[in-house]
């Protein structure tokens, strides 16, 4: 039992990494805690839900839903994984959630999260309904490319509590559906909503730091959004792939810069891993 005061060891901390069928880049997500240290774990999440070798939720310290095209990607991209997850989850992930416990969600974990009302959750832990959509790209094209994202959060964020405010990383998206909309008629209010409770994470900029359009913004997403978490700061959503880059080997330019072995997804890591550690 830990004590009151006492920072949780690394070796102590368990990562819940979800699968189903169609999703993928589970296995750079396992790698990139395994190499700071924790214990990931590839969960099913029949699991979860007890449908075969029954897991708890409440047993992990984090839980990371992948990329992929998690069942197809049938009715809307996320729509199903995030089906499931509602129907035999959801009492369990909300308390998860509540109990200041980190999910993140990356590109299809993202469209999950924002299906299943974890995210953008303006008023509370959970949306009773859907308050955004990831879209169709308006390239109408699969884009997969290296983006530059803007770290904008001014604190709240646990996944970005290692990386200075204002700094731009490099990292590959790969999606056909990363439009980040909110309701028609209701885009302005929810848009001042996430600004003012420091719910937006990354934004697309170009290579020197200006809000630009296509190819810089790879899908139209409003306010050149690529990532947010909810109220709390425990919950995250973005649309490129951390994962893909933990090491600076690992960038399409990296014989061209300088630097240590550091890609620009590691402090995502590192940063949850020490909010982890502090807090539980």
């Amino acid at each position: 039992m830990i004590e009151v005061g006492d920072e949780m060891k690394t070796e102590d901390i368990k990562i819940c990494v979800l699968r189903m069928e169609g999703t993928n880049c589970e296995q750079e997500i396992y790698q990139c805690f395994k190499r700071l240290g924790t214990q990931p774990e590839f969960v099913h999440l029949n699991q979860l839900t007890g449908e075969r070798e029954k897991r708890s939720l409440l047993d992990y310290q984090a839980l990371i839903i992948p990329g992929g095209f998690s069942a197809g990607d049938y009715v809307r991209a996320g729509a199903i994984f995030a089906a499931r997850i509602k129907s035999k989850l959801m009492k369990e992930l909300k308390k998860f959630v509540e109990d200041g416990y980190p999910v993140l969600g990356i590109c299809n974990g993202f469209q999950v999260l924002v299906e299943t009302g974890l995210l953008p959750a303006t008023d509370g832990y959970v949306s009773e309904y859907p308050e955004a959509v990831l879209n169709i790209n308006d390239s109408f094209r699969f884009e997969c490319r290296p983006t530059l994202i803007k770290n904008v959060n001014r604190g709240m964020c646990v996944f970005t509590k290692n990386i200075e405010g204002g700094r731009i990383l490099k990292i590959p998206c790969a999606h056909a559906e990363g439009k980040l909309m909110f309701p028609s008629g209701k885009e302005d209010e929810i848009l001042q909503k996430l600004i003012d409770a420091d719910q937006i994470v990354f934004r697309y900029v170009d290579p020197d730091g200006n809000y630009a359009g296509y190819p810089w913004n790879p899908n139209g997403s409003v306010y050149n959004i690529a990532g947010i978490c909810n109220r709390y700061g425990n919950v995250m959503g973005m649309m490129p792939h951390p994962e893909r880059v933990f090491y600076r080997y690992m960038h399409p330019d990296w014989t061209r810069t300088e630097g240590d072995e550091n890609g620009d997804g590691k402090k995502i890591f590192e940063s949850v891993v020490d909010y982890i550690r502090k807090k539980f």
